[in-house]
This record gives C-alpha cells, structure tokens and sequence, in this order.
C-alpha cells in the first residue's frame, strides 16, 4: 500500500484545492508514473514534449503553467534547464514521504 502513497497523498490534497484542474491531475499522475518506471530516484529528469505527450497535453503553455502551478502550490519541485539539450528536474514528493520500492 505504501507504493500508492503519493497518489494518495496528491489525491487527498488536491480534493480540497479549488487552484487544481484536470490538466494539473493529468500532469502529476505523469509525472508519478516516469518516477515509479525509473525506480523511484530522488528525482527525475524529463524534456516537456515528452511529458506532455503522456499527459495528452498539446499546448507548451498549458503544460508550463501546470508544472509551475505545481511548483508554487507545493505539490512537488521544479527546477527548469532552460537548455533544449538538458532535462528539466522534477521532485515529486517531500523526502520524508515513506515508499515502497518494490
């Protein structure tokens, strides 16, 4: 149950915060899901289109406004490159946030 925890954590917050759309969900539950494919590293390195294109967000706009409300609302870190040849690194979860790494 513990490899669950984030999306739990995610879902019980965002219930009660009016800021959060659908669009933001879609990007998280992406972003969770890179983070558990990769093994579960303190954190991850992904280019936005390929992101988006899991997330089935098509506009830059719609997805940069999403991971930086993300970022400012606390519900993970956002450290863009601003290099076309780097990875953007995300941290999904708070470090004290137990999970199970099956």
């Amino acid at each position: 149950m513990e490899l669950y925890r984030p999306l739990w954590v995610f879902f019980e917050r965002v219930g009660n915060d009016p800021r959060i759309c659908i669009a933001h969900i879609g990007l998280f539950a992406t972003l969770l899901q890179l983070w558990q494919s990769a093994g579960f590293p303190d954190h991850i390195e992904a280019y936005s289109y390929e992101v988006m294109e899991v997330a089935r967000i098509s506009s830059r706009a719609t997805y940069h406004r999403c991971i930086r409300d993300l970022h400012e609302f606390g519900y993970l870190q956002y450290f863009p490159s601003f290099n076309k040849k780097r990875r953007s690194k995300i941290i999904l979860v708070p470090r004290d946030l137990p999970v199970c790494k099956r």
